[in-house]
């Protein structure tokens, strides 16, 4: 990811978002260069960096940003596959090779840190340590050998983390949105429910603040990619091999469906999905025909439920070294992106939608905005007046 503006979707005092671009290049009318001086000055202190690191079942997150008048500003990112899950589900423990993996990323994440010099951060680890009955272990030595302090995130928190770092991508004229996220060990999805927003005007959504009051259910389902490639086959996947995954990630889903009734609730009304995992933004940078990944032209944009499935039956018909091939997916995914596939796809036949949109954003975001939230370090928008 590179440096640059990225909104916090947030309530309507913060300003609107923005892809790019320098806190300096922007005016609000009278006053607008002294706003940006200020916001230029507040940029170059080092203790106004806040982190926030992501340990996943298969991912090592990190991004460093700084609060800004548009949002936040990221300063650096870090991302690495690490499969620290890798045999989870059939051995309950981390590996040694996996956690060796593992500590080199965190090594590299520790360094960005120590050098940013960062005012306040947030460290999580979900499924895998989760569940590992070594995950507690290993986070200690990590912190011993390292310095940083892990916490292993509950499901319900992860899951409005989530949704706080995505809410900006949420369609304000819906009734309901779906939002997911397809992880490497777990699969989060949570309905909200936009006729419960406070009553405005302009029907604007008011971001991460209306995002939490909207959250009318939630679930976490204990299937990722990981866990699905190593339960059904990831490198060769025949289409009954992918109706098998989509039928355990159905049976799942089944238990959500009958407490909250979701499909009932959407009915006739207008809805949307939002996907948030390197499931959605794979499909669409295929779907795109990007020849190298640009977060830029996925974040944000919207698929058709026939584009997505498109592309599924596109990737059915490669053999896992075409897969690797696809620019969009590359070695380190070629045997997962057919399981996230099948989630994804499970997802849309239990609640049939028109519109997906998709977030190359997520629960890194959403502790950003929180903590910059709490200190109350963003800075309000200054609007223009009307003319009288």
């Amino acid at each position: 990811m590179a440096s640059g503006e990225f909104p916090a979707g947030l309530s309507p005092q913060y300003s609107p978002i923005a892809q790019s671009g320098s806190p300096t290049a922007h005016s609000n009318g009278a006053g607008g260069g002294n706003v940006a001086a200020a916001q230029l000055a507040r940029d170059a202190r080092p203790e106004g960096v806040y982190g926030a690191l992501d340990l996943g079942t298969n991912n090592c997150r990190l991004l460093l940003a700084r609060p800004s008048r548009r949002g936040f500003r990221v300063v650096d990112a870090f991302s690495r596959i690490i499969r620290l899950g890798e045999g989870v589900s059939q051995t309950g423990r981390l590996s040694e090779p996996a956690m060796a993996r593992t500590l080199d990323a965190l090594k590299v994440c520790a360094a960005k840190l120590g050098r940013a010099k960062v005012r306040r951060s947030r460290l999580v680890a979900t499924e895998a340590c989760r569940v590992a009955e070594n995950g507690g272990e290993f986070l200690a030595r990590v912190r011993d050998k390292l310095g940083l302090e892990i916490e292993i995130l509950t499901r319900e928190v992860e899951a409005r983390l989530a949704v706080s770092g995505s809410a900006a991508l949420i369609d304000p004229t819906c009734d309901y949105v779906l939002v997911f996220d397809i992880g490497g060990g777990s699969s989060e999805l949570i309905l909200l429910d936009l006729t419960r927003r406070s009553r405005q005007r302009d029907r604007r959504f008011a971001g991460r603040l209306d995002a939490q009051h909207c959250m009318v259910a939630w679930t976490s389902l204990p299937i990722g990619v990981v866990t699905l490639a190593e339960r059904f086959g990831g490198r060769h996947v025949a289409p009954e091999d992918f109706e098998a995954m989509v039928a355990e990630t159905v049976r799942l889903l089944r238990d959500f469906e009958a407490q909250h009734s979701v499909a009932e609730r959407t009915a006739g009304r207008r809805m949307h999905m939002l996907g948030t995992s390197g499931t959605v933004t794979t499909v669409a940078g295929i779907q795109l025909g990007l020849t190298r990944y640009d977060r830029n032209r996925v974040d944000g944009c919207w698929l058709s439920v026939g584009d997505v499935r498109g592309v599924t039956t596109d990737l059915l018909g490669r053999s896992y070294e075409q897969r690797i091939a696809e620019p969009c997916i590359g070695r380190d995914r070629a045997d997962l992106v057919l399981a996230g596939c099948a989630i994804l796809e499970a997802i849309l036949r239990m609640w049939p939608c028109e519109r997906l949109r998709v977030a190359d954003r997520g629960l890194r975001e959403g502790i950003l905005t929180t903590l910059m939230v709490e200190d109350g370090v963003l800075l309000p928008v200054r609007r223009r007046r009307r003319p009288a």
